[in-house]
């Protein structure tokens, strides 16, 4: 029994003297002071990309009760494939949502369910261009009065 407490505490000493301080911090600096981390990336996908925004836009697919309006899964693949993909190939995100709606002339709200649609791209007229090319596709397709456009900046890395 002795001669396993001896082993454990020389393996315990041995792997404490493997230890070292990261990069950026000196021993016995406070734990939360110059540790950074680093963005790794690729030559198409650089490690931080600059004067991006995120972009999410918010399409009715189906009102409560009226089962007539609403818009199939197949519909909005068809219209992910035909309007969104080729604008912004390199990637996006769809979120199921619900939400609420006051259309213009209501009394109260329509209550909605929803497709986010979350971009991050470059924030260039180009790309602005697409995004209202979407949203006015969507309306066309659909006859709804709008889709809801939402931008920040964002920071990215990849």
């Amino acid at each position: 029994m002795r001669l396993r407490h001896t082993l454990f505490l020389s393996l315990i000493l041995a792997l404490g003297a493997c230890a070292t301080t990261p990069p950026g911090r000196t021993a016995g600096s406070a734990p939360d002071t110059a540790i950074t981390a680093t963005m790794q990336g690729d030559a198409a996908r650089p490690a931080q990309a600059q004067h991006w925004v995120r972009s999410e836009l918010y399409f009715g697919v189906g009102t409560e009760g009226d089962a007539a309006s609403n818009i199939s899964e197949a519909q909005w693949r068809a219209f992910l494939d035909k309007e969104v993909t080729p604008r912004f190939p390199d990637g996006l995100t769809v979120f199921d949502a619900y939400g609420q709606w006051l259309f213009r002339g209501k009394d109260g709200p329509e209550r909605l369910n929803s497709k986010v649609l979350v971009i991050l791209h470059e924030d260039s007229p180009q790309r602005r261009a697409d995004i209202e090319a979407i949203r006015l596709a969507w309306k066309q397709a659909t006859h709804h009065q709008s889709v809801l456009w939402s931008r920040q900046p964002a920071e990215v890395s990849f």
